[in-house]
């Protein structure tokens, strides 16, 4: 059960994480000569964010210990595309070679910095480099990787888990902002819920009223506010795809269930677990599961890609169920047995197209 991430094999666009995890299960080669220079530009957030900051950081460092080289990170002081661009100059300007920043709002920082600085190769997760709003202009330059991950595809194996275990209540949905990659684990957790209705006895209710935008990633006031709206109309689930808003949920979830009134979330992009903790032990948690994908994985891979010679730079790599980039956790302490087991075969179905989950919201609630 505790399967984890493999190395990409990068002219196949192929890497392995199989459905229940993402923890990196790198070969371990002899130290690389010491010279590679290879640098973050988090987004906002920190590095210890426990969601894509930390995940992304997380594969850089193990990049780091494998191929003997000390990584850089540089945080903006604040989320302009102007302040992204003085964080990857200082990068550039102090000789590294590899920058690689996580989040969609790098998109047109990239976009400019892949021609500006030639000499330097750029990874861009969740995005691809574009001018402004204008996304018919897209551009991946031979020195750059675009890395996208089929969220919906990650938010229906979490909403089906969540289903087979509750079986019988009502799930609602707390977003960031309202962009494609928060609106795929939307639309995806909705399909996942109708599936186990449908298909594996479950009784799950997910109203359009309990389906939110905040409007932020750094609210966590408002995250926990919302929280304690929706769990207040009877909602047992909520699964918070928010950054920091979703934070606010967690930490609500934890005073409730601390209350004797427990409660649930979904996590996202990494395993949540731990953020979750409600008893002394730090062995209980309120996160029933959480919607992941590969962030340490891809990092890891385009590293070792430039090391090896092997760097897919003007390519756009998607991480999917079929070449296991996205899934649930290999550890779920608040699944059954039987619940792991029949999301495992779910997800094997999805792997092979038996099951397509759509990446648009035709039909489903925003």
């Amino acid at each position: 059960m505790n399967k984890k991430c493999l190395p990409l094999l990068l002219l196949l666009i192929v890497m392995s994480v199989f459905f229940l995890g993402c923890s990196s299960k790198q070969e371990t080669k002899a130290p690389a000569s010491g010279n590679l220079m290879v640098g973050m530009v988090t987004d906002a957030g920190t590095i210890d964010d426990k969601s894509f900051n930390q995940g992304t950081w997380e594969g850089i460092m193990k990049a780091g210990t494998d191929f003997s080289f000390k990584p850089k990170y540089l945080r903006p002081n604040g989320t302009t595309e102007a302040d992204y661009d003085k964080e990857i100059a200082n990068l550039h300007d102090a000789g590294y070679k590899l920058i690689i920043t996580p989040g969609f709002k790098f998109e047109n920082s990239i976009f400019t910095a892949q021609d500006k600085y030639a000499d330097t190769k750029f990874v861009l997760l969740d995005g691809v480099p574009h001018p402004g709003s204008d996304y018919s202009k897209t551009k991946v330059g031979n020195n750059t990787v675009s890395i996208n991950f089929a969220e919906h595809e990650a938010g229906f194996m979490a909403g089906v888990a969540a289903a087979l275990q509750i079986k019988n209540g009502e799930f609602g949905f707390i977003g960031g902002m309202e962009i494609p990659a928060v609106q795929r684990f939307n639309w995806g957790f909705q399909q996942g819920v109708t599936y186990a209705n449908a298909n594996l006895g479950t009784k799950i209710g997910l109203k359009a009223e309990n389906v939110i935008y905040q409007g932020t990633f750094n609210d966590v006031a408002a995250g926990q506010q919302l929280a304690a709206q929706m769990y207040d109309k009877g909602v047992n689930v909520i699964f918070a795809a928010a950054g920091g808003v979703g934070v606010g949920v967690i930490n609500e979830a934890v005073a409730r269930t601390k209350a004797n009134h427990p409660v649930w979330v979904v996590g996202v992009d990494v395993d949540q677990y731990s953020q979750g903790f409600y008893d002394e032990g730090k062995t209980k948690s309120v996160i029933l599961t959480s919607a992941v994908k590969c962030i340490n994985q891809a990092a890891y891979d385009m590293i070792k890609g430039l090391k090896d010679g092997t760097f897919p730079g003007g390519q756009t790599l998607t991480f999917n169920a079929k070449n296991d980039g996205v899934g649930i956790p290999g550890n779920n302490p608040n699944l059954r047995e039987d619940v792991v087991s029949k999301v495992k075969e779910v997800f094997g179905n999805l792997k092979a197209g038996k099951i397509t989950v759509a990446a648009k919201g035709d039909g489903l609630f925003r």
